[in-house]
Parts: structure tokens; C-alpha cells; sequence
């Protein structure tokens, strides 16, 4: 189970780390212990707020097709940088790209990285 867990931050931070790298507005100070901080504090913050926020945008993400999801998400990661002082985004619509750029890089990196059982 630590394994499994330790995987999926280091999926996370690789993500985070291609949405820096894509995005000259995503800007992070640090190396790669960093990039594990944010990944540990996004999945915090994406555990603890993001199923209140999906809850409460419920009826607009039905109501624009799933469309007001990326908002969420955009905000999930808004609140991140926030919260951390080496993550920074400048803009609503970088940190919709950045919300973006993680999601499918995680989800091909999740594909790839075998499942330790």
C-alpha cells in the first residue's frame, strides 16, 4: 500500500513537473523535493477540498456537460500554489492549461507505472 502510494506522488510530481516545463506561466522554485511537497500538498488539498467543491459545482457541471469540472480542477490547483510558496500560477486560464497538462499526464503515467501487488 506505501508503495502504491509513493508511486502515485511520483506520478504526480512528474506531472507537475511537465506542466512547469510546458506552461512559461507555471513557475516552480525548487528541485525535485519540491516537486514531491507540491504533489503531497495537491493530493491533500484535491482529497479534503475537492469532493466539497465537486459537490457544491454539481448542478453546473451537469448543466455544462461536465465543462465546469476544469474549473474545479483549475481551482484545486489555484489553491494549491497558494497554499505552497515555491508553486506559482499566473492566471484563471493557466491554471485551467495546468489542470489540464497534470490530469492527462498523470493518467498516461498511472497507465505505464505497473501496479505493485
Amino acid at each position: 500500500m506505501l508503495i502504491r502510494i509513493v508511486l502515485r506522488l511520483l506520478v504526480l510530481a512528474a506531472a507537475i513537473w511537465v506542466a512547469a516545463w510546458l506552461l512559461p506561466d507555471v513557475t516552480v522554485r525548487g528541485g525535485f523535493v519540491t516537486y514531491l511537497w507540491i504533489a503531497l500538498l495537491f493530493a491533500l488539498v484535491n482529497a479534503f477540498v475537492g469532493p466539497i467543491l465537486r459537490l457544491i459545482s454539481f448542478p453546473l457541471t451537469v448543466l455544462t456537460l461536465g465543462l465546469f469540472a476544469l474549473v474545479v480542477n483549475a481551482a484545486l490547483v489555484g489553491l494549491t500554489a497558494k497554499l505552497s510558496g515555491d508553486f506559482d500560477i499566473d492566471g484563471f486560464w493557466t491554471a485551467v492549461l495546468a489542470a489540464v497538462v497534470i490530469s492527462v499526464v498523470s493518467a498516461a503515467l498511472n497507465l505505464l507505472v505497473p501496479d505493485p501487488k
